[in-house]
């Protein structure tokens, strides 16, 4: 009998362990969190190594319809995300703007563009998607550029290089937002996270460029993870001199 229990004792905690393993687990799917006014992010997942990892993105609400920024990690949350966003606000998208060229932030401009929601991105990151074969805008930008969109106006800004050579920030003035995209760790990061494009060395000069052109940022939205603290870029400039040294 002592013998039999231990056998089916063994046996329903390999069960609970195959159920609890990450690899078993569904991938999330879209989320959607109102920041403020007319703001939203939404977050999608997808597989970094062997766990699913957030991405952040935004949409703001205009007179004119919705304003894009970066499209879905998620393949498959393209069509969803338009779809939550139509039955929420009973709106279109009619602008998509990418911060860097990875595929965390450029995956979906094809897709969008099928739907005839129009395209924007500076050149350099136009460039690199086509020298890639990545999804490319269909419009391009060459300098800071600022928009209005209904009745709200936002600036781009390219501080140099750090996450990826053609990052771009979004301000937003009235408001006083900041969408970082991943050239921004979150409070929540212990690392830089993927290297692959970084320029580590000009980073933390481009950091301090946004910090002295947008003082006291109300929100900062890092690409990942977190968001809720708006320390993001002081403890970006952290984790730099932590990988310098």
């Amino acid at each position: 009998m002592k013998r039999t229990c231990i056998y089916s004792c063994t046996i329903l905690l390999s069960l609970i362990i195959s159920l609890r393993s990450p690899a078993q687990s569904p991938s999330p799917k879209l989320k959607i969190t109102h920041l403020t006014g007319d703001f939203y992010v939404y977050t999608t997942y997808n597989l970094w190594g062997k766990t699913y990892f957030p991405s952040n993105s935004m949409y703001l609400v205009t007179g004119k319809g919705i304003v894009m920024f970066d499209t879905p990690w998620d393949t498959t949350q393209f069509q969803p995300l338009l779809d939550s966003i139509k039955a929420r606000h009973h709106k279109e998208v009619v602008l998509c703007i990418p911060t860097h060229f990875h595929e965390d932030r450029t995956g979906g401009l094809a897709f969008l563009q099928a739907k005839g929601i129009p395209t924007w991105s500076t050149q350099q990151t136009y460039e690199l998607c086509r020298q890639k074969g990545m999804p490319q805008a269909q419009f391009r930008f060459t300098k800071d550029t600022t928009f209005h969109i209904g009745n709200h106006q936002f600036q781009t800004f390219y501080p140099g290089a750090g996450h990826a050579p053609d990052n771009i920030v979004i301000w937003f003035v009235n408001e006083k937002i900041l969408y970082g995209g991943c050239f921004v760790k979150s409070t929540e990061a212990t690392g830089l996270g993927n290297l692959s494009d970084a320029n580590v060395r000009e980073w933390p000069r481009s950091i301090n460029r946004v910090m002295n052109k947008f003082p006291e940022p109300r929100y900062v939205i890092p690409g990942h993870d977190g968001w809720t603290d708006n320390q993001s870029l002081q403890h970006t400039l952290q984790l730099l001199k932590a990988h310098k040294e």
